[in-house]
Protein backbone atom coordinates (compact mmCIF):
# COMPACT_ATOMS: atom_id res chain seq x y z
CA UNK A 1 0.00 0.00 0.00
CA UNK A 2 1.09 3.02 -1.17
CA UNK A 3 1.99 5.52 1.97
CA UNK A 4 0.48 9.04 1.77
CA UNK A 5 3.70 10.75 0.79
CA UNK A 6 4.03 8.15 -2.34
CA UNK A 7 0.09 9.16 -2.95
CA UNK A 8 0.83 13.02 -3.32
CA UNK A 9 3.76 12.31 -5.31
CA UNK A 10 1.53 10.17 -7.63
CA UNK A 11 -1.40 12.35 -8.14
CA UNK A 12 0.88 15.13 -8.83
CA UNK A 13 2.56 13.82 -12.17
CA UNK A 14 -0.46 11.68 -12.75
CA UNK A 15 -2.66 14.96 -12.92
CA UNK A 16 -2.07 16.83 -16.09
CA UNK A 17 -1.84 20.60 -15.67
CA UNK A 18 -4.73 22.03 -16.24
CA UNK A 19 -6.02 19.32 -13.62
CA UNK A 20 -3.55 20.71 -11.35
CA UNK A 21 -4.60 24.39 -12.04
CA UNK A 22 -8.28 23.75 -11.34
CA UNK A 23 -7.85 22.07 -8.14
CA UNK A 24 -7.64 25.39 -5.72
CA UNK A 25 -10.04 26.87 -7.78
CA UNK A 26 -12.11 23.93 -6.79
CA UNK A 27 -11.30 24.06 -3.74
CA UNK A 28 -12.44 27.52 -3.13
CA UNK A 29 -15.31 27.04 -4.79
CA UNK A 30 -16.22 23.56 -2.26
CA UNK A 31 -15.46 25.85 0.75
CA UNK A 32 -16.90 29.26 0.01
CA UNK A 33 -19.64 29.18 -2.66
CA UNK A 34 -22.88 28.89 -1.01
CA UNK A 35 -26.13 26.69 -1.90
CA UNK A 36 -28.49 27.94 -4.31
CA UNK A 37 -30.71 29.76 -2.39
CA UNK A 38 -28.45 31.77 -1.00
CA UNK A 39 -26.84 32.54 -4.31
CA UNK A 40 -30.40 33.83 -5.36
CA UNK A 41 -30.85 35.99 -2.47
CA UNK A 42 -27.73 37.37 -2.95
CA UNK A 43 -28.01 38.00 -6.38
CA UNK A 44 -31.70 39.76 -5.62
CA UNK A 45 -29.64 42.44 -3.20
CA UNK A 46 -26.64 43.04 -5.83
CA UNK A 47 -29.65 43.66 -8.61
CA UNK A 48 -31.65 45.76 -6.44
CA UNK A 49 -28.76 47.93 -5.57
CA UNK A 50 -27.37 48.65 -8.91
CA UNK A 51 -30.90 49.33 -10.13
CA UNK A 52 -30.86 52.60 -7.48
CA UNK A 53 -27.43 53.12 -8.31
CA UNK A 54 -27.66 53.33 -11.72
CA UNK A 55 -31.23 53.81 -12.94
CA UNK A 56 -33.42 56.96 -11.14
CA UNK A 57 -35.74 54.30 -9.78
CA UNK A 58 -35.88 54.56 -5.66
CA UNK A 59 -36.56 52.13 -3.40
CA UNK A 60 -40.27 52.13 -3.68
CA UNK A 61 -40.04 51.22 -7.50
CA UNK A 62 -37.35 48.69 -6.86
CA UNK A 63 -39.21 46.89 -4.23
CA UNK A 64 -42.61 47.12 -5.83
CA UNK A 65 -40.91 45.22 -9.09
CA UNK A 66 -39.66 43.03 -6.94
CA UNK A 67 -43.26 41.72 -5.83
CA UNK A 68 -44.69 42.29 -8.74
CA UNK A 69 -42.11 40.36 -10.44
CA UNK A 70 -42.36 37.36 -7.99
CA UNK A 71 -45.49 36.09 -9.57
CA UNK A 72 -44.13 36.81 -13.29
CA UNK A 73 -42.93 33.10 -14.47
CA UNK A 74 -45.70 31.13 -12.45
CA UNK A 75 -46.56 29.45 -16.02
CA UNK A 76 -43.43 29.11 -16.82
CA UNK A 77 -42.30 27.74 -12.73
CA UNK A 78 -45.64 25.30 -13.39
CA UNK A 79 -43.78 24.09 -17.02
CA UNK A 80 -40.20 23.69 -15.49
CA UNK A 81 -41.73 21.33 -12.22
CA UNK A 82 -43.01 19.28 -14.97
CA UNK A 83 -40.02 18.98 -17.29
CA UNK A 84 -38.02 18.08 -13.84
CA UNK A 85 -41.09 15.50 -12.13
CA UNK A 86 -42.03 14.40 -15.82
CA UNK A 87 -38.17 13.91 -17.13
CA UNK A 88 -37.05 12.12 -13.47
CA UNK A 89 -40.59 9.96 -13.88
CA UNK A 90 -39.50 8.95 -17.68
CA UNK A 91 -35.91 8.00 -17.05
CA UNK A 92 -37.19 6.01 -14.04
CA UNK A 93 -39.02 3.65 -16.34
CA UNK A 94 -37.96 0.35 -16.83
CA UNK A 95 -37.10 0.39 -20.39
CA UNK A 96 -35.35 3.69 -19.86
CA UNK A 97 -33.35 2.64 -16.52
CA UNK A 98 -32.43 -0.20 -19.08
CA UNK A 99 -31.04 2.00 -22.19
CA UNK A 100 -29.55 4.30 -19.45
CA UNK A 101 -27.60 0.95 -17.44
CA UNK A 102 -26.70 -0.17 -21.11
CA UNK A 103 -25.25 3.21 -21.65
CA UNK A 104 -23.61 3.69 -18.55
CA UNK A 105 -21.29 -0.16 -19.16
CA UNK A 106 -20.07 1.87 -22.45
CA UNK A 107 -17.37 3.73 -20.80
CA UNK A 108 -14.56 0.98 -19.91
CA UNK A 109 -12.72 4.26 -17.74
CA UNK A 110 -13.46 7.01 -15.97
CA UNK A 111 -12.37 9.62 -18.10
CA UNK A 112 -13.58 8.30 -21.00
CA UNK A 113 -17.10 7.89 -18.68
CA UNK A 114 -16.61 11.76 -18.57
CA UNK A 115 -16.69 12.79 -21.65
CA UNK A 116 -19.05 9.93 -22.94
CA UNK A 117 -21.75 11.57 -20.25
CA UNK A 118 -21.11 15.68 -21.76
CA UNK A 119 -21.56 14.05 -25.39
CA UNK A 120 -24.62 11.91 -24.68
CA UNK A 121 -26.03 14.77 -22.39
CA UNK A 122 -25.21 17.83 -25.13
CA UNK A 123 -26.80 15.55 -28.36
CA UNK A 124 -29.86 15.44 -25.97
CA UNK A 125 -29.92 19.04 -25.50
CA UNK A 126 -29.56 20.00 -29.13
CA UNK A 127 -32.64 17.94 -30.02
CA UNK A 128 -34.52 19.55 -26.59
CA UNK A 129 -33.25 20.72 -23.97
CA UNK A 130 -35.47 19.73 -21.26
CA UNK A 131 -35.01 16.06 -21.71
CA UNK A 132 -31.53 16.70 -22.16
CA UNK A 133 -31.28 18.11 -18.65
CA UNK A 134 -33.19 15.30 -17.25
CA UNK A 135 -30.69 12.58 -19.44
CA UNK A 136 -27.30 13.97 -18.21
CA UNK A 137 -28.25 13.12 -14.27
CA UNK A 138 -29.59 10.48 -14.46
CA UNK A 139 -26.95 9.23 -17.02
CA UNK A 140 -24.27 10.73 -14.76
CA UNK A 141 -25.92 8.50 -11.78
CA UNK A 142 -26.37 5.60 -13.98
CA UNK A 143 -22.55 5.71 -15.14
CA UNK A 144 -21.48 6.08 -10.80
CA UNK A 145 -23.63 3.10 -10.08
CA UNK A 146 -22.29 0.59 -12.99
CA UNK A 147 -18.19 2.29 -11.58
CA UNK A 148 -19.43 1.31 -8.30
CA UNK A 149 -19.77 -2.02 -9.04
CA UNK A 150 -17.27 -2.35 -10.64
CA UNK A 151 -15.20 -1.21 -7.71
CA UNK A 152 -13.60 1.46 -9.83
CA UNK A 153 -13.21 5.16 -7.74
CA UNK A 154 -14.72 7.81 -10.40
CA UNK A 155 -15.42 11.14 -8.95
CA UNK A 156 -19.49 11.43 -9.03
CA UNK A 157 -19.42 15.53 -9.21
CA UNK A 158 -17.14 15.32 -12.44
CA UNK A 159 -19.97 12.97 -13.80
CA UNK A 160 -22.43 15.66 -12.97
CA UNK A 161 -20.50 18.49 -13.88
CA UNK A 162 -20.37 16.46 -17.29
CA UNK A 163 -24.06 16.12 -17.52
CA UNK A 164 -24.97 19.66 -16.63
CA UNK A 165 -22.14 20.82 -19.45
CA UNK A 166 -24.49 19.49 -21.63
CA UNK A 167 -26.56 22.48 -21.40
CA UNK A 168 -23.64 24.67 -23.00
CA UNK A 169 -25.29 24.08 -26.74
CA UNK A 170 -28.83 23.82 -26.02
CA UNK A 171 -29.67 26.84 -27.47
CA UNK A 172 -27.86 26.39 -30.94
CA UNK A 173 -30.47 23.26 -31.07
CA UNK A 174 -33.78 22.64 -32.14
CA UNK A 175 -35.79 23.74 -28.82
CA UNK A 176 -33.82 27.15 -29.04
CA UNK A 177 -36.48 30.22 -27.56
CA UNK A 178 -34.81 32.64 -29.27
CA UNK A 179 -34.75 30.77 -32.73
CA UNK A 180 -38.40 29.55 -32.21
CA UNK A 181 -40.14 32.74 -31.24
CA UNK A 182 -37.56 34.54 -34.50
CA UNK A 183 -39.80 32.01 -36.44
CA UNK A 184 -42.94 32.01 -35.37
CA UNK A 185 -45.28 34.13 -37.13
CA UNK A 186 -47.02 36.96 -34.92
CA UNK A 187 -44.19 37.40 -32.12
CA UNK A 188 -42.86 40.45 -30.86
CA UNK A 189 -39.72 39.85 -32.88
CA UNK A 190 -41.86 39.23 -36.65
CA UNK A 191 -43.40 42.90 -35.15
CA UNK A 192 -40.18 44.76 -34.97
CA UNK A 193 -38.17 43.50 -37.85
CA UNK A 194 -41.03 43.52 -40.14
CA UNK A 195 -40.98 39.42 -41.30
CA UNK A 196 -40.18 36.11 -39.98
CA UNK A 197 -36.71 34.59 -39.37
CA UNK A 198 -36.59 31.48 -40.34
CA UNK A 199 -34.62 28.87 -38.12
CA UNK A 200 -32.49 28.08 -41.49
CA UNK A 201 -31.17 31.44 -40.75
CA UNK A 202 -30.52 30.95 -36.53
CA UNK A 203 -30.35 27.29 -35.44
CA UNK A 204 -29.87 25.59 -38.91
CA UNK A 205 -27.30 28.50 -40.48
CA UNK A 206 -23.49 26.89 -41.36
CA UNK A 207 -22.23 29.26 -38.96
CA UNK A 208 -24.34 28.01 -35.92
CA UNK A 209 -23.89 24.17 -36.72
CA UNK A 210 -20.49 24.61 -37.28
CA UNK A 211 -20.13 26.67 -33.54
CA UNK A 212 -21.99 23.78 -32.38
CA UNK A 213 -19.88 20.93 -33.71
CA UNK A 214 -16.45 22.70 -32.49
CA UNK A 215 -18.28 23.59 -28.57
CA UNK A 216 -18.99 20.23 -28.09
CA UNK A 217 -15.38 18.55 -29.19
CA UNK A 218 -13.39 21.44 -27.54
CA UNK A 219 -15.57 21.29 -24.05
CA UNK A 220 -15.23 17.17 -24.25
CA UNK A 221 -11.38 17.92 -24.37
CA UNK A 222 -11.04 20.39 -21.86
CA UNK A 223 -13.42 18.22 -19.49
CA UNK A 224 -11.14 14.89 -20.33
CA UNK A 225 -8.24 17.52 -19.48
CA UNK A 226 -9.67 19.06 -16.13
CA UNK A 227 -11.32 15.87 -14.80
CA UNK A 228 -9.51 14.32 -11.34
CA UNK A 229 -6.76 11.78 -11.95
CA UNK A 230 -6.95 10.60 -8.69
CA UNK A 231 -10.59 10.27 -7.45
CA UNK A 232 -10.95 11.59 -3.67
CA UNK A 233 -13.16 10.00 -1.25
CA UNK A 234 -15.30 12.48 -0.96
CA UNK A 235 -16.15 12.39 -4.79
CA UNK A 236 -16.82 8.79 -5.16
CA UNK A 237 -21.37 8.26 -5.16
CA UNK A 238 -22.17 6.90 -1.14
CA UNK A 239 -24.05 3.95 -0.77
CA UNK A 240 -27.18 5.43 -0.14
CA UNK A 241 -27.38 7.04 -3.54
CA UNK A 242 -26.13 3.78 -5.42
CA UNK A 243 -29.64 2.12 -3.26
CA UNK A 244 -31.35 4.75 -4.55
CA UNK A 245 -30.63 4.13 -7.85
CA UNK A 246 -31.75 0.52 -7.47
CA UNK A 247 -35.14 1.37 -5.98
CA UNK A 248 -37.75 0.35 -8.15
CA UNK A 249 -41.48 1.14 -8.17
CA UNK A 250 -42.70 -2.38 -6.35
CA UNK A 251 -46.31 -3.67 -7.68
CA UNK A 252 -49.14 -3.87 -4.75
CA UNK A 253 -51.27 -6.97 -4.32
CA UNK A 254 -54.27 -6.80 -6.38
CA UNK A 255 -57.08 -7.74 -3.69
CA UNK A 256 -60.41 -5.64 -4.03
CA UNK A 257 -61.91 -5.61 -7.68
CA UNK A 258 -61.29 -2.04 -8.14
CA UNK A 259 -57.53 -3.43 -8.09
CA UNK A 260 -57.87 -5.13 -10.67
CA UNK A 261 -58.73 -1.71 -13.05
CA UNK A 262 -55.48 -0.11 -11.42
CA UNK A 263 -53.35 -2.97 -12.22
CA UNK A 264 -54.54 -3.15 -16.26
CA UNK A 265 -52.33 -2.36 -18.77
CA UNK A 266 -55.61 -0.84 -20.70
CA UNK A 267 -56.19 3.03 -18.84
CA UNK A 268 -52.10 4.32 -19.26
CA UNK A 269 -52.10 2.58 -22.33
CA UNK A 270 -55.04 4.68 -23.91
CA UNK A 271 -54.12 7.69 -22.76
CA UNK A 272 -50.45 7.32 -23.91
CA UNK A 273 -51.92 6.84 -27.41
CA UNK A 274 -54.13 9.72 -27.21
CA UNK A 275 -51.29 11.97 -25.98
CA UNK A 276 -49.19 10.54 -29.34
CA UNK A 277 -52.14 11.03 -31.35
CA UNK A 278 -52.34 15.31 -30.45
CA UNK A 279 -48.61 15.26 -30.43
CA UNK A 280 -48.46 14.37 -34.37
CA UNK A 281 -51.54 16.04 -35.07
CA UNK A 282 -49.84 19.41 -33.32
CA UNK A 283 -46.79 18.91 -35.42
CA UNK A 284 -48.77 17.79 -38.78
CA UNK A 285 -50.16 21.37 -38.44
CA UNK A 286 -46.92 23.18 -37.92
CA UNK A 287 -46.72 23.04 -34.35
CA UNK A 288 -43.36 23.76 -33.01
CA UNK A 289 -41.16 22.50 -29.70
CA UNK A 290 -42.22 24.20 -26.71
CA UNK A 291 -42.12 23.67 -22.99
CA UNK A 292 -45.41 22.37 -22.75
CA UNK A 293 -44.89 19.82 -25.95
CA UNK A 294 -41.85 18.58 -24.11
CA UNK A 295 -43.70 17.91 -21.24
CA UNK A 296 -46.57 15.94 -23.19
CA UNK A 297 -43.93 14.16 -24.93
CA UNK A 298 -42.75 12.75 -21.29
CA UNK A 299 -45.84 12.29 -20.33
CA UNK A 300 -46.91 9.96 -23.05
CA UNK A 301 -43.66 8.02 -22.98
CA UNK A 302 -44.27 7.57 -19.34
CA UNK A 303 -48.13 6.03 -19.77
CA UNK A 304 -46.93 4.00 -22.93
CA UNK A 305 -43.73 2.42 -20.82
CA UNK A 306 -45.00 1.97 -17.40
CA UNK A 307 -47.18 -1.25 -16.97
CA UNK A 308 -50.45 0.39 -15.09
CA UNK A 309 -51.67 3.29 -13.24
CA UNK A 310 -49.41 1.18 -9.81
CA UNK A 311 -46.40 2.34 -11.72
CA UNK A 312 -47.10 6.00 -13.08
CA UNK A 313 -47.95 7.06 -9.23
CA UNK A 314 -45.01 5.64 -8.22
CA UNK A 315 -42.96 7.15 -10.34
CA UNK A 316 -44.53 10.49 -10.09
CA UNK A 317 -44.43 9.92 -6.17
CA UNK A 318 -40.49 9.45 -5.93
CA UNK A 319 -39.94 12.20 -8.37
CA UNK A 320 -41.52 14.80 -6.74
CA UNK A 321 -39.38 14.73 -3.49
CA UNK A 322 -36.92 16.61 -6.16
CA UNK A 323 -39.15 19.42 -7.21
CA UNK A 324 -38.96 22.10 -4.01
CA UNK A 325 -35.82 23.44 -4.79
CA UNK A 326 -37.81 24.39 -8.40
CA UNK A 327 -40.75 25.82 -6.40
CA UNK A 328 -38.98 27.88 -3.61
CA UNK A 329 -36.56 29.22 -6.03
CA UNK A 330 -38.08 30.61 -9.42
CA UNK A 331 -39.85 33.46 -7.65
CA UNK A 332 -36.83 34.68 -6.35
CA UNK A 333 -35.47 34.58 -10.06
CA UNK A 334 -38.96 36.26 -11.27
CA UNK A 335 -38.77 38.94 -8.64
CA UNK A 336 -34.81 40.21 -10.52
CA UNK A 337 -36.52 39.98 -13.57
CA UNK A 338 -38.73 42.15 -12.08
CA UNK A 339 -36.59 44.68 -10.79
CA UNK A 340 -34.03 44.37 -13.73
CA UNK A 341 -38.01 45.26 -15.86
CA UNK A 342 -39.30 48.07 -13.93
CA UNK A 343 -36.41 50.01 -13.05
CA UNK A 344 -35.30 49.60 -16.96
CA UNK A 345 -31.79 48.43 -15.27
CA UNK A 346 -31.14 45.47 -18.50
CA UNK A 347 -31.58 48.61 -20.96
CA UNK A 348 -29.09 50.24 -19.33
CA UNK A 349 -26.58 47.17 -19.08
CA UNK A 350 -27.27 46.20 -22.41
CA UNK A 351 -26.72 50.34 -23.95
CA UNK A 352 -23.44 50.66 -22.12
CA UNK A 353 -22.42 47.81 -24.57
CA UNK A 354 -24.15 48.40 -27.25
CA UNK A 355 -23.26 52.13 -27.48
CA UNK A 356 -19.39 51.40 -28.11
CA UNK A 357 -20.37 48.66 -30.82
CA UNK A 358 -19.69 48.63 -34.30
CA UNK A 359 -21.29 46.74 -37.36
CA UNK A 360 -18.48 44.20 -36.84
CA UNK A 361 -18.54 43.64 -32.90
CA UNK A 362 -22.02 44.36 -32.34
CA UNK A 363 -22.54 40.17 -32.33
CA UNK A 364 -19.80 39.65 -30.24
CA UNK A 365 -20.62 42.72 -28.09
CA UNK A 366 -24.00 41.50 -27.69
CA UNK A 367 -23.29 38.01 -26.60
CA UNK A 368 -21.15 39.30 -23.72
CA UNK A 369 -24.07 41.49 -22.93
CA UNK A 370 -25.98 38.66 -22.93
CA UNK A 371 -23.77 36.54 -21.00
CA UNK A 372 -23.89 39.25 -18.43
CA UNK A 373 -27.61 39.58 -18.44
CA UNK A 374 -28.39 36.25 -18.11
CA UNK A 375 -26.99 35.61 -14.52
CA UNK A 376 -30.11 37.98 -13.56
CA UNK A 377 -32.52 36.70 -15.70
CA UNK A 378 -31.34 32.91 -16.06
CA UNK A 379 -34.66 32.20 -18.32
CA UNK A 380 -33.77 31.25 -22.23
CA UNK A 381 -37.28 32.61 -23.16
CA UNK A 382 -37.67 35.24 -20.81
CA UNK A 383 -33.99 36.64 -21.74
CA UNK A 384 -34.82 37.07 -25.42
CA UNK A 385 -38.34 39.12 -24.79
CA UNK A 386 -36.62 41.42 -22.49
CA UNK A 387 -33.30 41.82 -24.51
CA UNK A 388 -33.97 41.28 -28.21
CA UNK A 389 -36.00 44.58 -28.80
CA UNK A 390 -32.87 46.34 -27.64
CA UNK A 391 -30.44 44.62 -29.35
CA UNK A 392 -32.10 44.34 -32.89
CA UNK A 393 -32.68 47.91 -32.46
CA UNK A 394 -29.00 48.38 -32.58
CA UNK A 395 -28.77 45.81 -35.07
CA UNK A 396 -31.27 47.78 -37.65
CA UNK A 397 -29.26 51.41 -36.64
CA UNK A 398 -25.98 49.51 -37.85
CA UNK A 399 -27.32 47.68 -40.72
CA UNK A 400 -26.62 43.85 -39.17
CA UNK A 401 -28.56 41.02 -39.81
CA UNK A 402 -31.32 40.35 -36.98
CA UNK A 403 -30.87 36.56 -37.09
CA UNK A 404 -27.14 37.58 -35.66
CA UNK A 405 -28.62 39.35 -32.81
CA UNK A 406 -30.96 36.55 -32.16
CA UNK A 407 -28.00 34.18 -31.89
CA UNK A 408 -25.92 36.56 -29.90
CA UNK A 409 -28.44 36.23 -27.05
CA UNK A 410 -28.83 32.66 -27.42
CA UNK A 411 -25.32 32.03 -26.84
CA UNK A 412 -24.91 34.33 -24.02
CA UNK A 413 -28.02 32.76 -22.39
CA UNK A 414 -26.13 29.09 -22.60
CA UNK A 415 -22.59 30.18 -21.82
CA UNK A 416 -23.03 31.77 -18.60
CA UNK A 417 -25.75 28.99 -17.30
CA UNK A 418 -22.42 27.11 -16.47
CA UNK A 419 -21.97 29.44 -13.78
CA UNK A 420 -25.16 30.49 -12.73
CA UNK A 421 -27.15 27.93 -10.79
CA UNK A 422 -30.59 28.24 -11.62
CA UNK A 423 -31.14 25.28 -14.76
CA UNK A 424 -28.63 23.67 -12.46
CA UNK A 425 -31.32 23.00 -9.88
CA UNK A 426 -33.55 19.80 -11.47
CA UNK A 427 -30.08 18.46 -11.99
CA UNK A 428 -28.21 18.92 -8.26
CA UNK A 429 -31.55 17.74 -7.21
CA UNK A 430 -31.70 14.67 -9.15
CA UNK A 431 -27.89 14.10 -8.50
CA UNK A 432 -28.16 14.60 -4.60
CA UNK A 433 -25.49 17.54 -4.88
CA UNK A 434 -24.74 21.05 -4.40
CA UNK A 435 -23.74 23.95 -6.91
CA UNK A 436 -20.17 24.63 -5.06
CA UNK A 437 -19.72 20.51 -6.17
CA UNK A 438 -19.57 20.94 -9.40
CA UNK A 439 -19.02 24.63 -10.12
CA UNK A 440 -15.21 24.45 -10.59
CA UNK A 441 -15.58 22.20 -13.56
CA UNK A 442 -17.73 24.07 -15.20
CA UNK A 443 -15.99 27.16 -14.89
CA UNK A 444 -13.99 25.83 -17.37
CA UNK A 445 -16.35 25.27 -19.61
CA UNK A 446 -17.54 28.91 -19.73
CA UNK A 447 -13.95 29.46 -20.40
CA UNK A 448 -14.07 27.23 -23.49
CA UNK A 449 -17.24 27.54 -24.95
CA UNK A 450 -17.44 31.48 -24.38
CA UNK A 451 -14.03 31.53 -26.64
CA UNK A 452 -16.13 29.97 -29.13
CA UNK A 453 -18.73 31.48 -29.28
CA UNK A 454 -16.94 34.98 -29.19
CA UNK A 455 -15.22 33.83 -32.39
CA UNK A 456 -18.01 32.61 -33.98
CA UNK A 457 -19.90 36.47 -33.40
CA UNK A 458 -16.35 37.86 -34.83
CA UNK A 459 -16.58 35.86 -37.58
CA UNK A 460 -19.88 36.28 -38.73
CA UNK A 461 -19.31 39.92 -37.86
CA UNK A 462 -16.49 40.32 -40.28
CA UNK A 463 -19.26 38.98 -43.27
CA UNK A 464 -21.24 42.02 -42.39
Amino acid sequence: MSTPEHHSDTRTTAEPPLARLMRPVNSVVERFIPSALIFAIVLTVVVAVMALILTDSGPVTVIEGWGVGLSGLLEFMTQMALVLLLGHALASTRPVRALLGRLASVPRSPLKAYVFVFVVAAISCLITWGFGLVVGALLAREVAHEFGRRNIPISFPMLVAAGFSGMVVWHMGYSGSGPLTAATPGSFIEKQVGYVIPISETTFSWWNMSAAVATVILVAAALWLVAPRVVPASHRITAEALKESDQEVQQPKVEAPADHLDASRLPTLLIGIALVAYLVIHFAHGGSVTLNIVNWMFLALIFLLSRNSFEVMGLIKNAASNVGDILLQFPLYAGIMGIMTATGLIQVLSDSIVAVASPQTLGLLAFLSAGLVNFFVPSGGGQVAIQAPILLDAAARLDVDPSVMIMAVAYGDQWTNMIQPFWALPLLAIAGLKIRDILGYTTVVLLVSGVVFGATMLIVGAGV
